[in-house]
């Protein structure tokens, strides 16, 4: 049996401290997910048109990501807003113009909606009144689409109805043997 000389030390046990290389910010590094909501682009039709994982955009979206500066041109661009808009700044309530543009956005997909589903000559021209005014005021939302009308949006965890019609194996898989 060892013993420890009377002057030796006793070996205490030590605390592990796992370090990480990058720690959340305190403040968020962006708003994608906000600009995503005020806009109705969902997250599997930000995916799709990303050509990415929809938990990449999950991931994406949280404020404290940190996104290479690649990755958020490519959501300006799906987005249709101007970069400064995706990050956060020293204030959460976004400036007064880009709120402004935000609702001229919004107002002009309305109007492009009843344009497109109006049933009467008055309320045609009644949209299109609203649009030839808008565009007065901001010539750029020409490009601006009507809301999206056809189907109905799913959450991330709904399936298609791919899933309830589903096939059977053998249909793919011939016996030529026979």
């Amino acid at each position: 049996m060892d013993t420890l000389a009377p002057n030796a030390i006793e070996p205490r046990p030590v605390a592990l401290v796992r370090i990480t290389a990058r720690s959340k910010p305190a403040q968020p590094l962006h708003r994608i997910a906000e600009v995503c909501r005020r806009e109705g682009v969902s997250e599997r039709s930000a995916a799709r048109r990303l050509g990415v994982q929809a938990s990449e955009i999950t991931r994406q979206q949280e404020q404290s990501t940190d996104l290479r500066l690649s990755d958020l041109y490519r959501w300006q661009e799906l987005l249709d807003v101007p970069l400064d808009e995706l990050l956060a700044g020293p204030s959460d309530h976004l400036a007064p113009n880009l709120l402004t543009r935000a609702r001229l956005v919004r107002l002009m997909k309305s109007a492009r909606s009843i344009a497109e589903t109006a049933t009467s000559e008055s309320e045609n021209r009644f949209a299109h009144r609203i649009i030839d005014l808008l565009l007065e005021i901001m010539p750029e939302l020409d490009e601006i689409t009507a809301w999206h009308s056809v189907g109905q949006r799913r959450d991330m965890n709904d399936l298609g109805r791919i899933m309830e019609r589903r096939l059977p194996d053998d249909l793919f898989f011939n016996d030529f043997d026979d």
